[in-house]
């Protein structure tokens, strides 16, 4: 009877993450393009398109709280929770270089893990290629020591439990009950419905962005699905199935409360490979991958815009090569994506998740500058000159230190 409830919601996951294939495809939702457009154009179209996503996302997370039809405290807990947004344990060190990585590795591909499986719908080659990479990053990420050897040995020192100061969770709520001597829950559903009506008030004062219906449709598709999957795995459905989850023979790998994020299912595709098909990883994540990737197919044969796409040159192939494994990398270090991070995340109010998504911005940005300023100056310009110049660019540093010229 359990699994069967567990294959329900991965049926029920996999229609949610169809839609949302489909209308990502159809309005091209990306949060790596919202970045370039805002940091190489001005223009801030698609990044309110990615707000809308994040603080509906939040609004209706909020809502579904204080009717308790879900439970938010799940997300604090490794038992509970997969990945757990809103654990104890303060890991900032990872939320800030995971970022950055992914952020960096974002940008080289010229997309996220979300992005990447759209484009592999609709027939792109060359996301198959990073995505191949992104799993083998994941893969020794959450399979084998080599996340702990490489980060979290020297990183773990510096992690903050907050249990220390009677608090048990990081999402906003709780640390700011902390400090009012507030009910952290009251405190939680108080900010996320004050923080999320602000805004998405912000985001439509602007009529020309009330008038644009595909980043409007964007934006709304992705908050609502992930509300949704929050409902799913956190609501009535998977709090029955974490109680019976002992009488489950063959569990599944990673149950739990789960958001939708996109780099973790690469990961189980590279498992499930490595495992002779092992069907304990036919998980949660992949299925809302494979979702997505329908979705995206589907929408690109109905509109007949699907294409086979592959490099121009040995560059862009080796440029593809990093950053999937950078993305692989930076996303499991940094517990999520753009979309794991930037809207699930940040629906829950965690504290890490806002540090996480500043992170990845940041880096995905400085990468953008210092790639422009390599084209434009060419020989005149090496890795140094050209993150310095990026640096002043992005208010950093004095305009004083920079050692290009502004382009």
């Amino acid at each position: 009877m359990e699994l069967e409830l567990y294959q329900n919601i991965l049926m029920l996951v996999f229609a949610t993450t169809f839609i949302m294939g489909w209308v990502v495809s159809k309005t091209d939702f990306c949060t790596m393009g919202a970045i370039s457009d805002w940091v190489n154009m001005g223009s801030t179209a698609r990044f309110k398109a990615w707000m809308l996503a994040a603080f509906s996302a939040l609004l209706l997370t909020t809502i579904l709280g204080s009717l308790d039809l879900i439970d938010v405290t799940l997300t604090q807990s490794n038992d509970t929770a997969n990945p757990p947004y809103n654990a104890s344990t303060f890991a900032w060190p990872r939320y800030i270089l995971g970022g950055f990585i992914f952020g960096v590795g974002m940008t080289i591909g010229s997309g996220c893990g979300n992005k990447t499986l759209i484009r592999m719908g609709s027939g792109n080659l060359k996301s198959v290629i990073i995505f191949s990479m992104m799993a083998l990053g994941a893969y020794l990420m959450i399979f084998t020591n080599f996340g702990y050897d490489a980060f979290l040995s020297w990183m773990t020192p510096a992690f903050i439990d907050l249990t220390s100061f009677n608090i048990q969770s990081q999402d906003l709520g709780a640390l700011t009950a902390y400090f009012t001597q507030t009910d952290a829950l009251n405190t939680r559903l108080f900010l996320g419905a004050i923080i999320s009506i602000a805004a998405l008030a912000y985001i439509f004062k602007m009529k020309s962005f009330r008038q644009d219906k595909h980043n409007i449709l964007a934006g709304l598709t992705v908050g609502i699905c992930v509300a949704f999957v929050w409902y799913l795995t956190s609501g009535s459905m998977g709090q029955e199935l974490l109680e019976e989850i002992d009488m489950i023979d063959e569990r599944p790998y990673g149950l739990g409360a789960q958001g939708l994020t996109f780099v973790q299912p690469s990961a189980h595709v590279a498992q499930f490979i490595n495992t002779s098909f092992d069907l304990t990883y036919v998980t949660f994540a992949l299925i809302a991958a494979f979702g997505v990737i329908t979705g995206s197919f589907v929408y690109s044969i109905v509109n007949k815009s699907f294409h086979i796409e592959w490099f121009n040159s040995k560059m862009d192939f080796v440029n593809h090569l990093t950053s999937g494994f950078l993305m692989g990398i930076g996303g499991v270090l940094a517990m999520g994506c753009t979309i794991g991070q930037g809207v699930t995340g940040v629906s829950t109010l965690s504290l890490g998740s806002f540090l996480a998504l500043g992170s990845i911005v940041f880096g995905s940005a400085l990468t953008m500058k210092i790639r422009y300023y390599q084209l434009m100056y060419e020989d005149e310009a090496n890795l140094y000159t050209a993150t310095m110049a990026s640096l002043a660019d992005l208010n950093c540093i004095p305009n004083k230190w920079r050692c290009l010229e502004h382009v």
